[in-house]
């Protein structure tokens, strides 16, 4: 397989739709820097209500092919484009992700991939026997595990999972689509998710709680699926979605911006949420809690703050340093520029896919030999 023009075919959660999910802007950053390099790709997608209509922001891509089927049965009218890829990639919680990976599996000539954006999710699913769109059986079919998360978790995808070659695929950025802006800062902290339970006691320390000590500051929380019963104090404005073309103005009208991680995540490490980078690159300094391998993408108290408790962010926003938040924006950005860019991680899925066919051609080269004989 050629390093240039190679044919991929990703079956993933959602290109046309950024609603409550983070999978859209990963896919977008990703793909359309993996198509400036030369490369041809089709998105297959499942056509479903919650990412249709008004919750479309991206129907049409110009830099590659979108495609949506109604059920997986329809897989069969894209199964000799799936045969005559280069490499097909399957990514985590497509719907009925099992039975999409063992079509894929039977019908691809070329390398298959499983790209997992959420791998400590999935890891502890498996260990429940959830094989919502994964499963243990599917996993050593697969050419290569490219995964949201790094460190040891490749390791244990490779021993325990049976994965030939599990590879760290960091999500990223765009820096065109996420510069720094200047504009008058309208909160003091913001943030941007989507509700999870898992995640809402941190958000209730990192940001509820510094909002009713700090009534005379300014707070955001911005994202769908948030309870009706949650407390919101009066100096914490609300937003039920921000779209991706509008977050660079989310993150610049920001003091600060809280990141918050998954708990499955946190226990993992080594696992940049896709909001880290965006905020980074538009230089909108990153107060994150804290886990394992943070350190290996921003240097903390250079390039991002690390809390814990409600006192450290209620000691940073009372800072009376108003150059901090600049310094720390700056420094933040020119790292993702330099090392997490939607260019460099295409660089990487470009090296990884050509390792694969390698391993695949030299696999099947004594059973070639054999035929010829």
């Amino acid at each position: 397989m050629s390093t240039r023009n190679m044919k991929v075919v990703v079956l993933g959660l959602s290109l046309s739709s950024s609603w409550g999910n983070g999978h859209a802007t990963t896919y977008r950053a990703l793909l359309k820097a993996f198509v400036a390099r030369g490369h041809h790709v089709t998105f297959l997608e499942r056509d479903v209500p919650w990412y249709s209509g008004p919750h479309r922001d991206l129907a049409d891509p110009d830099w590659c092919r979108l495609l949506f089927y109604k059920e997986t049965k329809d897989l069969a009218e894209h199964r000799a484009m799936i045969a005559g890829a280069d490499a097909v990639i399957v990514g985590s919680y497509v719907p009925d992700g099992v039975a999409v990976g063992r079509l894929v599996q039977d019908w691809a000539r070329g390398v298959t991939a499983f790209y997992d954006i959420d791998t400590p999710v999935t890891l502890a699913k498996l260990a429940r026997g959830d094989t919502e769109y994964v499963s243990p059986e599917l996993i050593p079919g697969y050419d290569v595990y490219l995964s949201f998360t790094g460190g040891p978790t490749l390791d244990l995808l490779e021993r325990r999972y049976g994965s030939p070659a599990a590879r760290a695929l960091y999500c990223s950025v765009d820096p065109a689509a996420y510069p720094p802006l200047e504009r008058e800062k309208r909160w003091d902290l913001s943030y941007l998710g989507t509700y999870s339970p898992d995640r809402q006691p941190v958000l209730e320390r990192l940001l509820i709680e510094p909002a009713r000590r700090l009534p005379h500051l300014r707070f955001v929380v911005a994202g769908p699926q948030y309870p009706d019963d949650i407390a919101w104090p009066e100096n914490v404005e609300r937003f039920q979605h921000v779209g991706p073309v509008d977050h660079p103005e989310f993150y610049a009208a920001s003091r600060y911006t809280l990141n918050v991680t998954r708990a499955d995540m946190v226990a993992a490490g080594w696992s940049p949420s896709v909001r880290l980078f965006e905020a980074a690159s538009c230089a909108t300094p990153v107060i994150s809690d804290v886990w394992r391998g943070i350190e290996d993408v921003l240097t903390p108290g250079r390039e991002i703050l690390l809390a814990m408790t409600s006192d450290e962010v209620v000691l940073t926003l009372a800072d009376p340093d108003e150059q901090k938040p600049a310094r720390l924006g700056e420094a933040a950005r020119a790292r993702i520029l330099g090392a997490h860019t939607a260019d460099c991680r295409a660089l990487e899925l470009e090296g990884y896919l050509t390792e694969a066919a390698g391993r695949r051609r030299e696999a099947e080269a004594p059973r070639l030999q054999a035929v010829a004989v």
